[in-house]
């Protein structure tokens, strides 16, 4: 059947499916340095670091051993096992290594969830501004999408208060993310109290916690796990994996646990969607887990120098503020005084000064007058791109005399 253009008809859920626009942004500053522009590129979220040696060594032993085949859909036995036993070592949980689902990544994790979660009729709950795949899923299910305001007067944290005024009957999930992405926002654990101590009125509403950032706080600041709280385990569905902490953005593998319930659902759509992730890699996640931990305190030490220099400098440019962000490695700075719609300052930004960044837009409908940088990024870079910033905003400021 085609459409009123002419084009094959397709299903209303994928006319109403979104997309993360940093992956736009990174192929149109790719295209630019292929012309020969010097970018700098403050747009996407991953570590600068190497995948520690080790851990790529563990992969090329797979690899030799003879480890080319399927897997079983839920994960190898091994990596099931050595991801309970860090979670016990992280937060002191018990966790059955049966509930541990291997995943090609984080985002299938939130794909799951809300597919199971979501249809025509329900309302589920978001962060905004918050990562831009929570809202596109729950559109892509014809669910309605509520958004639960991160502000910045919150120190980017939610409010537990706010949060459950949101929460109607028609609530079948809750997605909460701290550390956060985009805002660098950390909850501190007598909200997340406060949080769990109130959803006790609400059981029919499941849960997901996106903890992908949670080893990247700073300040010696506790992150603090939904995963720890007893009283909503059967029905919380936890998201982690190797991406961020181990610098392994490129490898796709993640897990999330699950409660009984769901548990087999998700493998099902497992086998329907993906089969397996690929071996070689979930031998590499189990040296990750079970191997040194340096690697990651050197990253984190470095970080947190960075986060310094953005801040320092994004408070030292016109127009422009910042909040020092508590954790994951973004710095989300307000650009409102600047008077600049924030995705028009951040393509100018790209296009003429060379440096990629993302509109707060691009993180939900209170993104608006907000900048995400990602400060993993050499010093230097940093300093250039803050140094271009400087002479954009200099010269908006000497246009509009």
């Amino acid at each position: 059947m085609l459409d009123a253009a002419g084009q094959l008809k397709t299903t209303a859920g994928f006319n109403r499916i979104g997309e993360e626009n940093a992956f736009a942004v990174l192929a149109r500053a790719g295209a630019l340095a292929a012309e020969g522009r010097d970018i700098v590129n403050l747009g996407i979220g991953q570590p600068d670091f190497r995948t520690p040696d080790h851990i790529v060594e563990a992969a090329v032993d797979a690899l030799r051993a003879g480890h080319h085949g399927y897997t079983p859909a839920t994960g190898i036995p091994e990596l099931r096992r050595a991801v309970a036993v860090d979670l016990d070592r992280r937060f002191g949980v018990d966790v059955s290594p049966e509930s541990v689902m291997i995943m090609p990544g984080g985002k299938p994790t939130m794909f799951a969830a809300i597919m199971i979660f979501g249809e025509p009729g329900a309302d589920i709950l978001y962060p905004d501004p918050g990562f831009p795949i929570y809202r596109s899923m729950i559109e892509f299910t014809g669910a309605r999408p509520v958004p639960v305001p991160i502000r910045e007067d919150n120190a980017f944290a939610f409010s537990a208060e706010e949060t459950l005024s949101l929460i109607t009957p028609d609530t079948r999930l809750l997605v909460v993310n701290s550390p956060a992405n985009p805002t660098g926002g950390v909850t501190p654990r007598a909200e997340i109290d406060r949080l769990v101590e109130g959803l006790a009125a609400f059981p029919g509403v499941a849960i997901l916690s996106d903890e992908i950032y949670g080893q990247m706080t700073f300040d010696g600041l506790e992150h603090v796990s939904l995963l720890t709280y007893p009283e909503i385990r059967d029905r919380l569905i936890y998201l982690d994996g190797w991406s961020k902490t181990y610098a392994m953005t490129g490898w796709r593998i993640g897990y999330s646990i699950w409660p009984d319930g769901l548990f087999d659902k998700v493998r099902k759509l497992a086998v329907n969607g993906w089969s397996c992730v690929n071996a070689a890699t979930q031998y590499a996640a189990i040296a990750a887990l079970e191997g040194p931990q340096d690697a990651v305190a050197a990253m984190m030490a470095t970080f947190d120098k960075r986060r310094a220099l953005i801040v320092d400098g994004l408070n030292r440019l016109p127009g422009v503020s910042c909040v020092m962000p508590r954790g994951a490695f973004y710095a989300y700075a307000n650009i409102r005084a600047t008077g600049v719609p924030a995705k028009e300052f951040a393509n100018r930004l790209l296009e003429e000064s060379g440096v990629a960044t993302i509109g707060g837009p691009d993180f939900g409908i209170l993104g608006e007058g907000y900048l995400r940088l990602s400060y993993a990024n050499s010093s230097d870079n940093i300093s250039e791109a803050l140094s271009r910033m400087d002479a954009f905003l200099r010269q908006l400021d000497n246009y509009r005399r």
